[in-house]
């Protein structure tokens, strides 16, 4: 099974050299932190930053510098700081080139949902409606199964949907997967975790080609 920091180092290696990327609260924004050597991306945040850097140490820490998730981060070298009105300009107008976020739910028909419980407290939507609808690439990072143990990749999804027909890759803390013909595409699995367990944790149809592999960090 993976751990967060593992999850954002293989999403990490889905970036491509001059991408514009954002990154969505929560264990995406790990990923900052795992750029390959090489790959020249910008990080953009919903809140107005283009340019966004990794965490910084005790240090460098501004309070004015924060992610949309109010977590203080670091700006590099050719960074602007604008208004939200502009970032969501940038996220709508489709020049975001892909978009890392997590879910509650993905199924197969490429639908998530990410923004709501009913019965919960919901402090707003946010932007990843924005994001799934503007986005040219979307990778979903979430854990396999809820804390109770039910299946977060299902046939249908049961919460007020983010987005519909938008989702094509899932990573998780058990596996890499596609979606595709109706159902969840196996392609790699985590080390240490067997094909058994993630068919008992995936509620919705689950193809395992043969070419599957064991995931890899480098």
């Amino acid at each position: 099974m993976l751990n967060r920091e593992q999850m954002a180092m293989r999403v990490a290696q889905e970036l491509r050299d001059g991408d514009y990327v954002n990154l969505g609260i929560g264990i995406p924004t790990l990923v900052a932190n795992y750029i390959p050597e090489g790959i020249d991306v910008m990080l953009q945040s919903e809140n107005g930053l283009l340019g966004m850097g990794g965490f910084p140490d005790e240090q460098h820490i501004d309070a004015d510098m924060i992610n949309a998730g109010k977590q203080t981060v670091t700006a590099r070298t050719g960074a602007a700081i604008f208004d939200s009105a502009q970032s969501f300009a940038m996220i709508r107008g489709g020049h975001v080139d892909l978009t890392v976020l997590g879910a509650f739910e993905v199924d197969v028909e490429g639908n998530i949902a990410s923004w709501m419980i009913p019965g919960k407290m919901v402090k707003g939507m946010g932007g990843a409606m924005d994001l799934v609808a503007g986005a040219q690439n979307i990778i979903v990072m979430m854990t396999h199964a809820a804390k109770g143990g039910e299946s977060k990749l299902l046939s249908r999804c049961t919460l007020p949907l983010t987005g519909v027909g938008c989702i094509r890759r899932v990573l998780t803390d058990l596996a890499l997967l596609e979606i595709a013909d109706g159902a969840f595409v196996l392609r790699e699995y985590a080390p240490g975790v067997s094909i058994g367990e993630i068919i008992s944790k995936t509620a919705g149809p689950l193809i395992i080609p043969n070419d599957i592999r064991e995931m890899r960090f480098n």
